[in-house]
């Protein structure tokens, strides 16, 4: 039924599209009103109207608007959009519905430059600049380890990546066990549990190329992902050897995880969770479920922030803690439900 609705003749419909066009800027605008200084939709049209065309508006609100709201509004679109994204390239490259961006050891390299990054009492920009150097490190050893005569062995990329994510991991909590547990303790645990709170224009000059860039390039490789679900051995019937294919796809997924963590943290399920929604919806051809899973993501992140902000008055929770709560029932759900099988309907 929910194919029928967004599809016809295997395309999406013309209203699907404009709604992939125009709902995430519309939520944008929508989701600026919330939070600890609430502001009624006339008020922010006002404020958005008079700093736009250059003249006088209430500074606290435009503050509000210009600086706070609207910088975490992108990046939790520019961030869920790539995860999801990344999160159901990476299900097609391994063939498993379990598979997430962050197997290469990403995540944890990247919360091991955090925390040392935090110890040693770095600015913001020090912090996230130092958790994406250690990311791109792990994913480096990993493809180091996994690599021999023949190119990168599949399992042993991924009996490495558990290795180098065992390791980092148990580096994270050496770190922690011997930070000030008044000072830098109650930081790294904030920033461990992810939020896109600290989000700048700066960052966001990075990440929006970055989430466009890698959606785009895996929707031109869709003939291929879509190959890969079939098996090694009907590809190399059809002359296409998926090697290569595998080592790039993973170096891009595993870019867009270390830039995500890098701007926002620790934020688990959005790459796992999305693409099975997003499945179940248009099916496993990746030329329809990679912009469903884009626009899942962005606007399950986007809606996610703002119940952190509003949740519990006069605080903020961090959005790992609320994309965790959401994810984890949600997987159950879809594996006791089974409506759907991975790889059915390319």
């Amino acid at each position: 039924m929910e194919r029928k609705l967004l599809l016809r003749n295997g395309a999406f419909r013309p209203w699907a599209i404009a709604a992939m066009l125009l709902l995430p800027p519309l939520i944008a605008v929508f989701c600026c009103g919330f939070g600890r200084m609430s502001l009624p939709p006339a008020k922010l049209i006002e404020t958005a109207f008079l700093t736009l065309t250059g003249r006088d508006a209430d500074p606290q609100a435009r503050a509000v608007i210009f600086e706070l709201r609207i910088p975490r509004i992108l990046m939790a679109i520019a961030v869920g959009g790539g995860l999801g994204c990344a999160g159901a390239a990476c299900q097609a490259l391994f063939s498993n519905p379990l598979a997430t961006p962050d197997i290469l050891g990403v995540t944890s390299g990247t919360c091991v430059g955090a925390i040392l990054a935090i110890i040693l009492s770095f600015n913001m920009a020090g912090i996230q600049a130092t958790a994406l150097l250690f990311g791109l490190f792990s994913v480096f050893v990993t493809l180091r380890l996994s690599s021999g005569k023949r190119g990168i062995s599949i399992l042993f990329l991924v009996l490495s990546g558990v290795m180098i994510s065992s390791l980092f991991n148990a580096l994270s909590s050496l770190l922690k066990y011997t930070a000030d547990p008044m000072d830098k303790l109650p930081q790294i645990t904030y920033w461990l549990m992810g939020s896109v709170a600290g989000a700048s224009w700066s960052t966001l000059q990075v990440m929006i190329p970055l989430s466009i860039a890698v959606p785009l390039f895996f929707y031109t490789q869709t003939k291929i992902l879509n190959l890969m679900l079939l098996g090694d051995d009907t590809a190399v019937t059809l002359g296409v050897d998926l090697h290569l294919y595998r080592q790039g796809y993973l170096l891009v997924s595993a870019l867009m995880v270390g830039f995500a963590v890098y701007a926002a943290g620790m934020i688990g399920f959005v790459g796992l969770i999305v693409p099975h929604v997003s499945r179940m919806l248009v099916g496993a051809d990746h030329r329809r479920l990679l912009p469903i899973a884009a626009f899942s993501g962005a606007i399950f992140l986007v809606w996610a922030d703002v119940f952190c902000r509003i949740i519990i008055p006069q605080t903020e929770l961090p959005i790992g803690i609320l994309v965790s709560m959401i994810g984890a029932p949600c997987f159950i759900y879809l594996m006791v439900k089974k409506t759907y099988c991975f790889g059915s309907g390319v």
